[in-house]
């Protein structure tokens, strides 16, 4: 789809694309020795402002709820959350590009073997309010025994101070805190695929449709698998649009 100059405006108001990165989800964004970010969202976000033709301007938030309970206070133009049926009232979503796992991070005085063990126990399970996976859990058994906490930080800190048994979170970083604490571990299966996708705040039906375009195109060309394997993510997570 031709990036016109009404689409233009349309998905980029200010005249600039500002795209909304959560650091909050490691496996898209990270920083690098000098602060500045770093990863797959930047990569897509490149290739999305150099199809438009726009500058691009990058507005950074630390979790997941930050970047959709702003989706309506015009300070983005776009960004990259999984998707769910709550954030999709005041966010236009495309097709999920990528899969990634959630999956409980047990500590290591929790006696759960398993995932199931874990809910049926009872046991009292940490969630970062407002992310794509606490969203999803408090619509599945066992969220009677869900903590919610501000942030990743202090769901570990609970984690270590053993005021929750497990954590819950994206799969490869709940492996990567896994590996920081001796004794916990990754509880198998993973309790949801978070089905990861680019949006733009509701109400801008052709930057919505623009934007599902590109999307569609990059994940059939492979470049959007292109650029997860050069991240450390598997092709095979890439998904291909409905």
């Amino acid at each position: 789809m031709t990036a016109t100059p009404q689409i233009r405006a349309n998905i980029a108001p200010q005249g600039r694309l500002r795209v909304a990165l959560n650091h909050g989800n490691r496996v898209l964004v990270s920083r690098d020795a000098a602060g500045r970010a770093q990863g797959i969202a930047v990569d897509i976000a490149h290739a999305v402002a150099q199809a438009l033709d726009l500058r691009l301007d990058f507005v950074e938030f630390e979790r997941a709820v930050d970047v959709s309970s702003s989706a309506q206070d015009d300070v983005w133009d776009v960004c990259f959350l999984a998707v769910d049926p709550k954030r999709a009232e005041t966010i236009a979503f495309t097709d999920p590009y990528v899969r990634i796992e959630g999956s409980y991070l047990a500590g290591p005085d929790c006696p759960a073997s398993d995932s199931a063990a874990l809910i049926a126990a009872g046991l009292p399970v940490g969630t970062v309010v407002g992310t794509a996976y606490a969203l999803t859990l408090t619509r599945l058994p066992g969220h009677e025994a869900l903590v919610p906490c501000h942030d990743i930080h202090a769901m570990l800190l609970a984690l270590d101070r053993q005021e929750i048994a497990a954590a819950s979170g994206i799969r490869q970083v709940m492996e990567a805190e896994a590996a920081l604490r001796p004794g916990s571990r990754v509880l198998e299966p993973p309790f949801m695929e978070i089905r990861q996708a680019m949006a733009v705040p509701a109400g801008r039906p052709d930057a919505a449709a623009w934007l599902r375009h590109f999307v569609s195109d990059a994940a059939r060309s492979g470049r959007i698998a292109d650029i997860l394997e050069a991240h450390g993510v598997d092709r095979s997570c890439a998904l291909l649009p409905q």
